[in-house]
């Protein structure tokens, strides 16, 4: 799996219009082939803070999204920004989901009961 997430710090007089542009831009992105998922953030103490976190099969579906028209018109969004979009990409080996929690917590459980034996 490969993750992009994409940082923006928006101009606070344009934080309105950024969100209004990107959720009318999501539901396309969503639609692109190998798309897992497209998300909008914004930070709970600063709201020109925002986040775009997309999911993507292969780094050739992320690829070709980059490429993409939809993707051209949301780098046209710089103009609402204070920096340049923080572009980062992580290419995703191994994840693991609540048998992780659930396992690391029964060996602590296990261990501090040990302790006390």
């Amino acid at each position: 799996m490969i993750v992009v997430r994409i940082a923006m710090d928006v101009i606070p007089d344009k934080q309105k219009e950024m969100v209004q542009t990107l959720l009318s831009m999501i539901g396309s992105m969503k639609k692109a082939a190998g798309c897992l998922s497209y998300n909008l953030f914004s930070n709970i103490e600063d709201k020109n803070l925002l986040n775009l976190l997309g999911e993507w099969q292969t780094r050739k579906d992320l690829d070709n999204h980059l490429i993409s028209e939809i993707f051209s018109i949301f780098l046209g969004t710089k103009s609402l920004l204070k920096n340049p979009h923080g572009i980062y990409v992580y290419t995703v080996i191994k994840s693991e989901g609540m048998e992780a929690v659930n396992t690391i917590r029964r060996k602590e459980h296990d261990s501090a009961m040990a302790t006390v034996l």
